[in-house]
């Protein structure tokens, strides 16, 4: 034990064994010994010797130490020495080495006795890969560190997360193989961020940074494992852009798990975590003493916003994103902080930036951009703001490049905005009092600065990108260039100064100015055959070219003669021959003698092959070393790749086979015509027949929904006469009990004189009633009779003629019950007659007190039942009235429905006549269609016969086909 310590204090008590000899020693008591205590000592000894004598502990002392962690586990104290120890002899940080000793050389060069800084570190470097590499010859070695790290004790669990991370960084890729295979092992790294004890959880930050480098299957499990919602409540705790070094790393993580990585992009989104991004960039009215950790953490929140949005992801995804962004109102936040006042150069370039791409290709954004206007007095657009910076040659050059960018990003597939921009430099809408795009760029343009000039013009050519409309109203466009001169348009006013700067480049004209005016001039004039002509009217403007091209100039000024020959090219390619000395043939023919074919050839290829050209041909954002070096413009390299072919092939053309060529393209072009008309028309056909399939489908599901309709009237009609008749039984039954009632009343004989007098006022009551339910049953017969000649028009016209029979034969059965009730009626008469005589008689003969009573009781009983007969004769009497009105409804609903159907039948008819017609046609179609494929198919014979390039029918169907989908795709942009 004296001896660990002596080792540790450093205490001499005699000779002192090299650190070699001390090391080995101390590896063998760790072998050898078999106290827990003495095993823990020798390992602390080793710790605190492992950054003096790195070399010789980890040659001597890893084997032990791997032990060690292998069966100690139970002791957390000896682990923890093991890994630090295990640590300080992989890791390769400058600040773990600046305290070790290096050797001394022998010359003495280096009076210190250390080596330089360079050397000392690539030395370290060299250590900790070798040492890296010994530790994972076993695989099973990280799967032990990963165990490790579930041990919560503070002195293990950090220690272990330190060697990790050493070990990702100097062997990533297989470090990151077996982690990927260890199961559960990239969850037990993300347990890692929910420690309480924060500086495990920020070296865990650390850890999962370097393991998701450049490993996607890796990123998507821990984007799986909820790191979004965990970094962005960490940033959030933290203090968001206000918080420390650990708000920079949860952004640095966050960077390596979205960067070229759609999947957790898409995830990013759909997660609902842009909104969350929005509090981030607010700002307060105060700007002023930002700290450098505030700046960081800002560039780096920008630069996330900017790979959600690059231009390098898929359309689809970077649109969905935009939309979110100008949603959730994060544009809104941007545009603030690029109008507010105090923000420091590097933050203002970067949302610059960043608000470029969030706007590039999104019509809503593209909007909203244009509506911002600056916080001043006048408030002016922000555009206009932002282009007074870029040709202003005092602001930063970065910062220029910036508004240039974000200028382009304005009008990219935004011809609204390209309008706009080219109105302002219209005479009719020209403001005096205010300061405008089209002025600003007007005025970079013609400056003296070289750099604003290229600015200028790109710009201006932006404006005219893919927009016909608009590089024919530029044409409109004239310039006061001095008093007392007539006004020059722009297009004249650039080859001036093209000219201008040729005479002057023998002084050291720089050649930026000449290369931007160039690039615009061709944008310009390419697939515009009216500015072509405006170009070609000037007569200085081809002599020009063809001088430029046919000189020997030096390295610098290869460059513009590619661009003119370029633009020369464009002349011959665009021209629709409407200027006579300056016809296609005749332009070709002054490069013949003039230039040569092959030398004009050879002029146009410096352009492609300029070291420059491919830089810019890569990103969008233009991104320049120095000023110096801004040439290339990205969409103008686009059009250079377009155009370089067809121009070469249209310069060695000869006039006879520009002719053929013509003439065929016009055969085909006619033919192409014939089979687009027919195409269109049998579309159209498709699209009718298609419609009256439709109509012909709605036509058929009403007629179900009318025959549903009739049915269920059918059915409604039945219980309805199911009704009546039980009313008819019931009305039968109440008339025979009246008639037994008054038999019964016949039969008497001899009353008393008052009582007879009083039957008589009740006779004479009952006789005026009987009238009147006489009078009431003739119109009762009236209206059965009208009903029962509707019924049987309604039977006629509608129902077959079982129907018809059947209302017949409850016509019959009803009139043969009304007769019956007359009958009882007219019975009923004769015996009130009888009745009467039986009166008149009573009052000569005197009667019998107990016959008397008798007959009270009976004429009584008679009055009682002739009371309840005339109510219910009233009762039927109004059912019979609602029964009568609703068969009336349902007769004439029926009548209705069949009308509704013989109509519905006609139609039907019409359609299947007109889809036989179509048919027809169709035939007929097909046929010319197959006679002129015949044509097609003989001329295309003769051309191959000729030796022309003739396309298969296949390939210009597939080139349709690609034309039909990116016009589809450029629509859902």
């Amino acid at each position: 034990m004296n001896f660990f310590i002596g080792v540790i204090s450093g205490q001499s008590a005699g000779p002192q064994p090299s650190g070699a000899e001390t090391i080995q020693k101390l590896c063998d008591r760790v072998a050898s010994s078999t106290l827990l205590e003495d095993r823990r000592d020798a390992v602390r000894a080793l710790k605190s010797l492992s950054k003096k004598y790195r070399m010789e502990v980890g040659t001597q002392a890893m084997e032990n130490l791997i032990h060690i962690l292998q069966t100690d586990r139970s002791d957390s104290e000896i682990l923890g020495y093991a890994l630090d120890t295990l640590y300080n002899i992989i890791c390769n940080d400058e600040e773990e080495e600046q305290d070790a000793v290096t050797p001394t050389p022998v010359s003495g060069k280096y009076k210190n006795g250390s080596m330089p800084d360079e050397n000392a570190q690539k030395q370290a470097d060299d250590l900790g890969a070798q040492f890296t590499e010994t530790f994972l010859q076993d695989p099973e070695h990280v799967t032990l560190l990963l165990s490790l790290l579930e041990e919560f004790d503070f002195h293990v669990r950090w220690p272990g997360v330190k060697l990790l991370t050493a070990l990702l960084k100097n062997q990533g890729t297989q470090v990151q193989g077996v982690i990927l295979v260890s199961p559960m092992g990239v969850s037990r790294l993300m347990d890692l961020l929910a420690d309480s004890r924060e500086v495990i959880r920020n070296d865990g930050l650390l850890l999962l940074q370097q393991l998701t480098k450049s490993n996607a299957a890796i990123q998507k499990i821990v984007a799986f494992e909820n790191a979004f919602e965990r970094l962005l409540d960490i940033i959030m705790e933290e203090g968001s852009s206000d918080g420390g070094i650990v708000v920079e790393d949860c952004l640095l993580l966050l960077l390596n798990l979205l960067k070229n990585n759609s999947s957790n992009q898409n995830f990013f989104k759909e997660g609902s975590y842009i909104q969350k991004m929005k509090p981030w960039f607010e700002v307060g009215d105060d700007n002023s003493g930002w700290s450098a950790q505030k700046v960081t953490n800002l560039h780096l929140m920008l630069q996330l916003v900017r790979v959600m949005v690059s231009p390098v992801n898929s359309p689809g995804a970077t649109a969905s994103c935009q939309k979110s962004m100008y949603q959730c109102g994060l544009l809104h936040q941007l545009c603030t902080i690029l109008m507010a006042t105090g923000v420091p150069a590097d933050i203002l370039t970067e949302t610059i930036n960043t608000v470029s791409e969030v706007i590039r290709g999104s019509q809503t954004n593209q909007d909203y951009f244009a509506s911002v206007n600056a916080p001043s007095n006048p408030p002016r657009p922000a555009i206009v703001v932002l282009l007074m910076s870029m040709v202003n040659e005092r602001q930063p050059f970065v910062l220029r490049c910036a508004v240039l960018y974000c200028f382009q990003c304005f009008l990219y597939k935004n011809q609204k905005g390209q309008g706009e921009i080219v109105a302002t430099l219209l005479p009719s809408t020209i403001d005096a009092n205010s300061i405008s795009a089209g002025q600003l760029l007007c005025g970079g343009l013609f400056s003296a600065d070289s750099l604003s000039n290229w600015c200028a013009a790109v710009a201006l050519a932006h404006a005219l990108q893919d927009n016909l409309l608009q590089k024919e109203q530029l044409l409109r466009v004239q310039l006061a260039t001095s008093l007392g001169k007539p006004p020059v348009s722009l297009l004249q006013q650039c080859t001036n100064i093209l000219s201008q700067g040729d005479k002057i480049s023998r002084r050291g004209s720089k050649v930026q100015t000449r290369v931007g005016l160039l690039m615009l001039l061709c944008t310009w004039i390419s697939n515009c055959p009216i500015a072509v002509t405006h170009f070609l009217h000037n007569q200085e403007n081809v002599p020009f070219l063809t001088a430029q091209i046919s000189e020997n100039l030096g390295e610098d000024e290869r460059l513009v003669q590619g661009l003119c020959a370029l633009l020369l090219g464009i002349c011959i390619y665009y021209n629709d021959n409407s200027l006579e000395n300056y016809t296609k043939e005749k332009l070709k023919q002054l490069i013949e003698k003039r230039i040569g074919k092959e030398n004009f050839v050879e002029k146009l290829g410096f352009i492609t092959k300029h070291e420059l050209y491919s830089r810019a041909a890569q990103k969008p954002q233009p991104i320049f070393p120095s000023p110096e070096q801004m040439l290339f413009d990205h969409e103008f390299t686009r059009l250079v790749k377009e155009l370089e072919g067809v121009i070469t092939k249209a310069v060695h053309k000869s006039s006879e086979e520009e002719k053929k060529e013509e003439e065929v393209k016009k055969t085909l072009e006619q033919h192409d015509n014939i089979v687009t008309q027919y195409k269109e028309l049998i579309r159209e056909q498709d699209a009718q027949i298609k419609e009256l399939k439709e109509q012909a489908a709605s036509m058929s599901s009403q007629t179900e929904q009318m025959q549903t309709t009739i049915t269920q009237q059918i059915s409604q009609i039945q219980q309805h006469k199911d009704q009546y008749n039980i009313l008819k039984l019931k009305l039968g039954k109440d008339t025979q009990s009246q008639a037994n009632s008054q038999g019964d009343g016949s039969q008497m004989n001899g009353l008393q004189s008052e009582e007879l007098t009083q039957l008589r006022e009740e006779v004479e009551e009952l006789r005026k009633q009987h009238t009147l339910l006489q009078t009431q049953l003739g119109d009762k017969d009236t209206l059965i009779n009208s009903l029962r000649s509707e019924a049987a028009q309604t039977a006629e016209g509608t129902a077959g003629g079982s129907d018809n029979t059947q209302l017949r034969e409850e016509l019959e059965v009803l009139r043969s019950r009304v007769e019956s009730q007359l009958a009882e009626i007219s019975q009923l008469k004769t015996e009130k007659q009888e009745l009467l005589s039986r009166d008149e008689a009573g009052t000569l003969n005197a009667v019998p007190s107990h016959e008397s009573s008798a007959d009270t009781a009976k004429m009584a009983e008679l009055e009682s039942r002739l009371a309840a007969q005339m109510s219910e004769a009233e009762r039927l009497k109004e059912e019979a009235r609602s029964l009568s009105q609703g068969r009336a409804d349902l007769e004439q609903e029926l009548a209705s429905a069949t009308s509704t159907v013989a109509i519905l039948q006609t139609e039907q008819t019409k359609l299947q006549t007109e889809v036989q017609d179509s048919k027809k046609e169709q035939d007929d179609l097909l046929m010319l269609l197959a006679d002129q494929d015949q044509k097609i198919t003989s001329l295309r014979q003769r051309l191959k016969l000729l030796g022309e390039p003739v396309e298969d029918e296949d390939d210009l169907d597939a080139r349709d086909v690609t034309d039909d989908d990116d016009d589809e795709d450029e629509e859902d942009d």
